[in-house]
């Protein structure tokens, strides 16, 4: 049980480290929480940083949840799934940055990724499937938001009903979470005020 709660606290802390903010102020002098949307997340950063940058916070972000999941696998196996979920919380509610972060869709990737590689050992349904899904509908709409809540939508949907029922229920609560923490895109999609790659703001 003692071995449990640290390996939770560490995935919370590794979780907490906010890419997006570091590599602002370290290399750019920028907070980007002060810029844009004000999240710290990877759109956000390759809004305010450039593309570039922003693609390298995603990475990152990924890495965080799946690093975890590689670490717990060697060396408490039977616990990947939890840890690489609680990294996902701690990148919303990062104590390094005040509790407030990001949305937790870049990490949900890495973590679609270690669910793969080490728990349900099938790529279709769990990573591959989520991908498409984010990048069609990113072709289609040109909105990462919308993109993003069908993309872990559709690993939660296909995992329950094709993989595994367990590890489904995780990804389904995920998939409400991160849904929820997209409120506000939300509004503004019905709005039809969200953001689009390539559109020039007024």
């Amino acid at each position: 049980m003692i071995i449990k709660i640290i390996w939770i606290i560490i995935s919370y802390l590794i979780g907490s480290i906010p890419w997006g903010l570091v590599i602002g102020k370290i290399f750019f002098n920028k907070d980007i929480r002060n810029y844009g949307s004000g999240n710290l997340g990877g759109t956000n950063a390759a809004r305010v940083l450039g593309t570039p940058v922003g693609i390298l916070v995603i990475a990152l972000d990924a890495t965080k949840a799946l690093l975890m999941m590689i670490l717990s696998h060697f060396l408490s196996p039977g616990i990947e799934q939890y840890v690489g979920l609680v990294v996902c919380f701690g990148h919303c509610f990062p104590i390094f940055a005040g509790f407030k972060g990001g949305k937790a869709v870049a990490s949900a990737y890495g973590y679609f990724l270690g669910l793969s590689l080490f728990v349900t050992h099938e790529w279709l349904f769990t990573f591959i499937v989520p991908v498409l899904a984010f990048f069609v509908v990113l072709f289609i709409s040109r909105m990462v938001s919308l993109s993003s809540m069908i993309g872990v939508s559709s690993a939660a949907i296909c995992v329950f009903l094709f993989v595994d029922k367990n590890v489904g229920m995780l990804l389904i609560g995920l998939a409400i979470f991160i849904i929820y923490r997209h409120s506000a895109n939300i509004k503004r999609i019905r709005n039809r005020t969200e953001s689009k790659i390539g559109s020039k703001k007024k």
